[in-house]
């Protein structure tokens, strides 16, 4: 691992609970102009779960469940969204052929702690990139079975980025609790909710976050939902 610990205070921004999104509520209207007033680099979905958010140097891209990359403008709206603004604080280096589960062991390895947040951007070359979209929702389904038939998606000898975060099991009621990964593609045409992939060669850029900034909206769905129930197992069903 290269460089430091020592940093500025960083914040990671949630426009709303994810808890709100297990649960189905799939509006919550909050503007991506409002979103990146908190960050330039982040994921997240878009109301009606309209596809797979990822934002990168400020620019939002959303992959739909066709599989296609389309930038979006500021008037888009979403039920949910984590960003930051990204200032990593170390880095390292992905060289040589490795598959999924060593490179989540590498990731996790490079964390000095599982009680901060962390933002994560990994660039480089893979041999094999799996990915998901999920579909549009004409009406309240809850947010695991919408995953159970998700599309699919696979790419092989693929350059890109992938974009995410870390979170503390504690928080689990408000963030996806560990790696959260979505990943686009270098020529903007492919990506998705990063489900596997096989790195070859690449940079590993870390930032440490000790803020948490919190938006609860204020929409009768999200009023007047009960969120006594534990939803982590429907969480790990539907990001994992």
């Amino acid at each position: 691992m290269k460089g430091y610990l020592h940093h500025n205070m960083n914040t990671i921004y949630l426009c709303t609970p994810v808890n709100a999104l297990v649960e189905g509520i799939y509006e919550e209207n909050v503007s991506f102009a409002e979103i990146k007033r908190h960050g330039d680099f982040g994921l997240g979905t878009f109301n009606d779960l309209d596809g797979e958010m990822v934002m990168l140097n400020g620019t939002t891209y959303q992959i739909n469940s066709d599989g296609r990359v389309n930038v979006i403008g500021d008037e888009a709206l979403s039920p949910f969204a984590c960003v930051t603004f990204f200032k990593p604080v170390f880095h390292d280096d992905i060289e040589g052929d490795m598959d999924y589960h060593a490179f989540v062991e590498m990731l996790y390895s490079l964390l000095p702690s599982p009680n901060l947040f962390y933002a994560i951007m990994v660039e480089g070359s893979f041999a094999h990139v799996k990915t998901r979209s999920v579909p549009r929702q004409e009406s309240y389904r809850p947010i695991v079975e919408v995953t159970k038939n998700q599309p699919t998606f696979d790419f092989n000898k693929i350059e890109g980025t992938i974009a995410g975060f870390f979170t503390p099991s504690f928080m689990a009621s408000l963030n996806v609790p560990g790696l959260h990964l979505h990943f686009l593609s270098s020529d903007l045409k492919h990506g998705g909710h990063l489900l596997e992939c096989r790195p070859l060669k690449g940079r590993i850029d870390i930032q440490l976050i000790d803020r948490l900034e919190l938006t609860l909206p204020i929409t009768l769905d999200y009023l007047t939902q009960d969120f006594t129930r534990n939803t982590e197992q429907d969480l790990n069903k539907a990001e994992k």
